[in-house]
């Protein structure tokens, strides 16, 4: 049993899938289109969740605002002279916020976004397949927001961050090579006649399925205007564990004879229930916007995510504290910086550009290929539209072009090397396996938005 858990330990570990690979920074259709810049400007209702304390320089009544985007990400391993290439779905992360007037320099607001969630799927039998096959994540949040402006240059905002989430993860749990080798073994040793069948594709795998419990942290910020058209500002979403308190496996065998050798075995991962819990990282961003011109609007954000807390991902079993586990991550604190300008070229359009350049957490040495963390260079544009005054239709799209990332390590338990030592002995397969590959990530990401206020 022990070696069994191990495997659907290593198969939950691609919950890891929280991190940089799956962090979203969609959260405007304006403000992608700008870079994603946003702490140090006064957006309205969108300020909820780029800087709460901006809210509160509205000169509305009301202000409502909507998006979408649709994230086409496409990511490329190099293993052994062949490329392999993911075939994923596009994922639709959205953003719906609106603020309103108390007092003059009183305002209350409410969002729903998601900070985190795509997909990625490698296929049932690609060489990597012990680390990934699929993933699909899925984390939103509710922020009520109140924001006060002090004095007529100083505000300050804050917002309870609500988040939940799901994942569904498919895993391979043995490689071909292992049970190939194992099948020799027992020819040799008189428990089989003959070898049942060559693998050529993924024996057996794992599918995951986990929700999680609410995790609850706060969005504060500051805004002051140094000079009337200089402009600077802070916010500081704080760090919040994911904790998926229980969650269901099911075992799928690639043949009738993988089931005959694993299943008495296997079978039992069915039955195993998992706990874990795993970081969102608190993220810190300052930002100045400057006005030159009455038209042109320029900004600068640095944004720093706290991933040095992302050491270990810790997992439980009920029952079973005996196998309870601890992944070494071994991540490190990482910025994203983000320019951004914004001109108005007539009354009723506005047009924009910009590049972000988002840092990678990743240790390479503890790689897995669910979240191909590089750094990524992200250029964009967009416009707005007014076809009345109180109405804006945004459009924006960016670019992501990932770093290559060479000789990353991805590291597994091969169970079946574990449970028979002679496979090393004769066959040279290792306990510990490793998986080394280049990876290749990129994305188009167009969004629309919407927003009203009087």
């Amino acid at each position: 049993m022990k070696k069994l858990l191990f495997v659907a330990v290593a198969a939950f570990s691609a919950l890891t899938s929280l991190a940089e690979g799956y962090q979203v920074n969609t959260f405007s259709a304006k403000q992608t289109g700008m870079g994603h810049v946003g702490v140090a400007m006064k957006l309205g209702a969108e300020s909820n969740i780029f800087n709460p304390a901006a809210v509160s320089f509205s000169d509305k009544t009301l202000d409502l605002s909507a998006g979408m985007s649709a994230i086409k990400a496409e990511a490329k391993a190099f293993y052994n002279g062949d490329k392999f290439t993911t075939s994923n779905k596009v994922s639709t992360p959205f953003n719906i916020s609106g603020a309103f007037r108390i007092y003059d320099n009183l305002y209350a607001g409410l969002s729903l976004y998601t900070p985190y969630g795509s997909s990625i799927n490698w296929g049932d039998n690609w060489p990597g397949a012990i680390l990934n096959q699929a993933v699909d994540l899925k984390v939103f949040t509710v922020q009520p927001t109140v924001s006060w402006r002090i004095t007529p240059k100083l505000s300050v905002g804050a917002g309870l961050m609500v988040s939940w989430g799901s994942v569904n993860l498919h895993k391979g749990l043995v490689t071909m090579e292992s049970l190939n080798a194992l099948q020799q073994l027992m020819v040799m040793t008189g428990q089989l006649p003959a070898v049942l069948h060559t693998f050529t594709t993924t024996p057996a795998s794992v599918v995951l399925d986990g929700s999680s419990d609410l995790a609850v942290g706060y969005n504060v910020g500051v805004m002051y205007d140094i000079l009337p058209n200089l402009t600077f500002g802070a916010s500081f979403r704080s760090k919040m564990q994911m904790k998926v308190a229980k969650g269901n496996a099911q075992v799928n065998y690639g043949n009738e004879v993988a089931e005959t050798i694993l299943g008495s075995t296997l079978d039992d991962i069915s039955a195993t229930n998992f706990a874990a819990s795993m970081p969102c990282p608190y993220v810190l961003t300052f930002g100045l916007a400057y006005k030159p011109i009455t038209n042109l609007t320029i900004e600068f954000d640095a944004q720093l995510n706290g991933w040095s807390t992302y050491k270990t991902l810790d997992i439980a079993f009920d029952g079973l504290s005996q196998f309870d586990q601890h992944l070494k991550k071994d991540y490190k604190n990482a910025w994203t910086y983000h320019i951004g300008a914004q001109y108005g070229l007539t009354k009723r359009l506005d047009i924009r550009a910009g590049l972000m350049v988002d840092t990678s957490p990743c240790n390479k040495e503890y790689y897995n290929p669910e979240t191909p963390g590089a750094t990524k260079i992200e250029p964009s544009v967009g416009l707005s539209f007014r076809p009345i005054p109180n109405l804006s239709i945004d459009a924006a799209f960016m670019y992501i072009y990932g770093c290559k990332v060479k000789n990353a390590t991805g590291r597994y338990d091969d169970f079946l090397a574990k449970s028979y030592p002679a496979l090393e002995q004769y066959f040279g397969i290792s306990a510990d396996g490793t998986f080394n590959a280049d990876y290749k990530v990129s994305a188009i990401i167009p969004a629309i938005g919407v927003s009203y206020s009087f």
